[in-house]
């Protein structure tokens, strides 16, 4: 009898998952700017409640997973539409626009990955952290319920492994949530006259975990792109453009990082990007191929290289692309654009169309690279919103009567395909973790719509608490109880794109330059590739240099540990063991954290407060250098365990 795997349970539980870690995301990407990855937690909750029936199987907790996940990345989508609040277009979420661009969008993420699986699940040697931390997760799972033999103990030790990170790196976060140890440490530095810089390491065990699984080449590309941020670009722009009188030190290097430094970054991630989907340009194609052979293929038995038939990927495509029509028509109709709505909309829907998948393959190689959580999904949305922009101003001449109503539109056009974006963002990595667990892929993309129907319900409604509650900053905010909106770094920094185009006030250069640094790292990757030397991937240096400090500095050491920690595994008699061992902590490290996060926001909305369990000020001197010792101290016994469990097993 074939195993459980894609069942109502699953989906419904799936589903259910989903609505937490949907609200939690929403939360804290309004609030700080990041997202976290819900399929790693998705799975550990899955695998103790399926637990209780006896039938459960890996597949199944898979599935549940997979719809978790692609609802929780869906929540990205708050990076874009609430800059149509913030500029005063809406004042609050209508449900049904709201839930069709996401429906809509997301579900194309879905469509546009099935024909990049092969090319870049299948047949690569993308690291995929979590797609892989996520496998590992659930072997464990399958192997301490008895579903697979476990004779040398391994599963046993695997689960260890992964409750081990998981509490070291929660209480780590938890006690960094007290404010007793700081969660990092940072500050500004003046070099000479006018020139400054600053640092920023924030001590991440989960960032860690995804440097161990992202390994050295990607972490030293990361560290270049941090060099090239913070060591040449501040200092350099900061020197050239003194601070006003009224600025202080720290608000004047960050402005230069946030509206200048960040923009070179873009540009070096979109001519990377471009330059890495024209090198796939054959892999894709084949994939593409592939998929129509395998779908005539109807006799064949092998379920785990089944994708969507083209058929229902067509009738689904076009579908959306009609959905998408009707959101762009109906939007411009109602607003000053009404003359233009039909040239608008035979504007948008290519750009959702083409966009799309460009941007699906761009999002799902970077998110195969570095992870998903890490992967820079606020930079495709700045250049997606500079190019819909762009378009829209040669298409319709911007009258000062004209421009408000552009750029809400373009805001909402460009939501659709970052829709699109966030979801391709997250399903390769769904992909990988089926593909090295013996899931279906059919199903499993089954399960993604599914997932991004349950995370387009729930996001308008969490969208419109939020603003109720709290509001956006930079937004009219009317009726607001909280006195602190929240800051929506992403939505404020895209709106104000959007309005510096239509405007014909933005600033081009640092894009540009940008460009230029990215076809430096390209052929600087190249010459090292030809040398046989460790590759520094350019995409990985723009997402360096456009990622804050404290979301890659972790990162960067998690990949040097790796590094030292495999050396020292492949000199023992089961280098394969000892290797699996680093990934499951890594994986726990990843967990731990996770669910942490989705409890904490919990808290901060239940009683908003920002520390909600901090227990002593914020100006505590001593928190910055317990945080250090504890997230020292965490690395050294966990790195140390790892290494005395794999000489045991030696001794075995």
């Amino acid at each position: 009898m074939k195993p459980k795997e894609l069942t109502i349970r699953g989906l419904i539980l799936g589903a259910l998952i989903t609505t937490v870690f949907t609200a939690a995301n929403v939360y804290l990407g309004l609030k700080v700017g990041l997202t976290f990855a819900s399929s790693i937690p998705a799975a550990v909750i899955s695998m103790a409640i399926l637990s209780a029936v006896k039938d459960s199987t890996i597949l199944e907790n898979n599935i549940v997973q997979t719809v978790a996940s692609a609802a929780g990345t869906l929540s990205a989508i708050i990076f874009v539409l609430p800059g149509l609040v913030i500029i005063g277009w809406w004042t609050q979420f209508p449900f049904w626009q709201s839930f069709f661009i996401c429906l809509s969008g997301g579900v194309l993420g879905v469509l546009f990955t099935i024909p990049l699986r092969r090319a870049l699940v299948t047949t690569s040697d993308l690291p995929y952290p979590e797609g892989v931390a996520a496998a590992e997760v659930l072997k464990v799972g399958s192997g301490t319920r008895g579903e697979t033999k476990d004779e040398t103990g391994e599963a046993r030790e695997g689960l260890i492994a992964v409750i081990y990170g998981s509490v070291a790196s929660a209480g780590l976060a938890i006690v960094t949530s007290t404010r007793i140890a700081a969660a990092g440490l940072g500050g500004f530095i003046r070099l000479g006259v006018n020139a400054s810089t600053g640092y920023d390491f924030a001590w991440s065990l989960a960032l860690l975990g995804a440097g161990h699984l992202v390994g050295l080449s990607v972490g030293m590309a990361i560290l270049v792109g941090q060099v090239i941020s913070w060591v040449i670009a501040v200092p350099w722009l900061t020197s050239i453009q003194p601070a006003t009188l009224d600025q202080t030190l720290a608000a004047h290097t960050i402005a230069i990082w946030r509206t200048q430094v960040r923009f070179i970054g873009a540009g070096a991630i979109a001519v990377a990007a471009v330059y890495t989907l024209a090198t796939l340009a054959k892999p894709v194609i084949g994939g593409l191929v592939s998929t129509l052979a395998a779908s005539r293929a109807a006799r064949s038995d092998d379920e785990r290289d089944r994708d969507l038939s083209p058929r229902w990927i067509l009738i689904l495509t076009a579908v959306c692309l009609v959905i998408a029509a009707w959101l762009a028509f109906t939007f411009a109709k109602s607003s000053a654009l009404a003359p233009h709505a039909v040239t608008l909309t035979l504007i948008a829907v290519p750009f959702v169309l083409i966009g799309g998948f460009l941007i699906a393959g761009i999002c799902g190689y970077m998110a195969g690279l570095i992870g998903a959580s890490n992967s820079p999904i606020s930079g495709v949305g700045i250049l997606s919103i500079v190019l819909c922009a762009t378009a829209l101003i040669v298409a319709v001449h911007p009258t000062p009567e004209l421009r408000p109503a552009l750029v809400a539109f373009a805001l909402f056009s460009t939501a659709i395909v970052f829709a699109c974006a966030t979801i391709s963002n997250d399903n390769l990595q769904d992909l990988k973790t089926g593909q090295l667990v013996g899931a279906s892929p059919r199903r499993q993309q089954i399960a993604l719509i599914v997932g991004v129907a349950a995370g387009a319900s729930v996001i308008p409604s969490v969208l419109n608490l939020l603003a109720k509650a709290y509001g956006f900053a930079g937004a009219a905010n009317v009726g607001v109880v909280a006195p602190n909106p929240l800051p929506a770094p992403q939505a404020t920094l895209i709106s104000a794109l959007a309005q510096g185009v239509i405007g014909g006030n933005l600033e081009w250069r640092m894009l540009g330059i940008g460009a230029l640094v990215g076809v430096g790292l390209i052929l600087m990757d190249t010459t090292l590739g030809a040398m046989k030397k460790l590759r520094i991937p350019p995409l990985a240096v723009g997402i360096g240099i456009y990622l804050p400090m404290s979301a890659t500095f972790a990162v960067v050491i998690g990949a040097v540990m790796s590094h030292w920690y495999k050396g020292r595994a492949r000199k023992m008699p089961h280098p394969d063991r000892a290797e699996r061992l680093g990934t499951l902590v890594a994986s726990g490290l990843i967990v731990g954290e996770s669910i942490w996060g989705v409890m904490n926001a919990g808290l901060i909305v239940a009683l908003s407060k920002d520390a909600p369990i901090g227990l002593v000020p914020e100006d505590f001197k001593l928190a910055p250098w317990l945080g250090l010792f504890g997230f020292v101290g965490i690395i050294a016994w966990l790195y140390g365990w790892m290494l005395r469990r794999s000489a045991q097993a030696q001794r075995q």
